[in-house]
């Protein structure tokens, strides 16, 4: 089970013309943007890439408002964990348990949560916020990183599992954002 003490939200690549190529396009950035905001609520750690933003462009704005307050990691390798400022900005945190979200999901996503899943991480793949170009190269990607050991889960799965508690302070807000 995923504990808010213990677990951290990755942001990858939400970025540019590409992020309103892929599939489901809309969805997928409105989700991620609950994703962000519950965990925020939660106070869950929060890193966020960019894959070669003079190239692809920035962050949708839609993302990049509600992560304001930090700054993207710049990486140029599909695989974030070839990024050294990625993984030292992982281990600073010291959570053992990492949500990913974002695209394209057969390519930095998957290399990213397969890298981490070999480091030893508790990965869970957020399906509802992954997306890529063509539906079937997501659903690749999510078959070859279950088959790895990588946990999938949803967006409002993952909330509620963090929030345990009806009773808890930060429910209210993260029933907003699902509803």
């Amino acid at each position: 089970m995923l504990s808010r003490e213990n677990t951290g939200l990755i942001v990858v690549d939400v970025q540019g013309k590409l992020a309103r190529l892929v599939a489901n396009s809309d969805a997928m950035i409105g989700h991620c943007r609950k994703l962000i905001l519950g965990a925020k609520a939660l106070g869950l750690p929060i890193v966020w890439l960019e894959q070669n933003p003079d190239k692809l462009g920035p962050t949708v704005e839609e993302l990049a408002g509600v992560l304001g307050e930090s700054s993207p990691i710049t990486k140029f390798t599909f695989d974030a964990c070839e990024e050294p400022e990625f993984l030292r900005a992982v281990r600073r945190w010291g959570r053992d348990s990492w949500l990913v979200c974002g695209i394209e999901a057969h390519i930095c996503v998957y290399q990213t949560a397969l890298h981490l899943r070999r480091l030893s991480y508790d990965v869970h793949l957020v399906c509802d916020c992954v997306s890529s170009r063509q539906e079937a190269n997501k659903a690749l990607a999510i078959s070859r990183l279950t088959h790895q050991g990588v946990s999938m889960t949803g967006l409002e799965m993952s909330l509620y599992e963090l929030v345990k508690d009806c009773r808890a302070s930060e429910f209210r807000t993260l029933l907003d954002l699902v509803k």
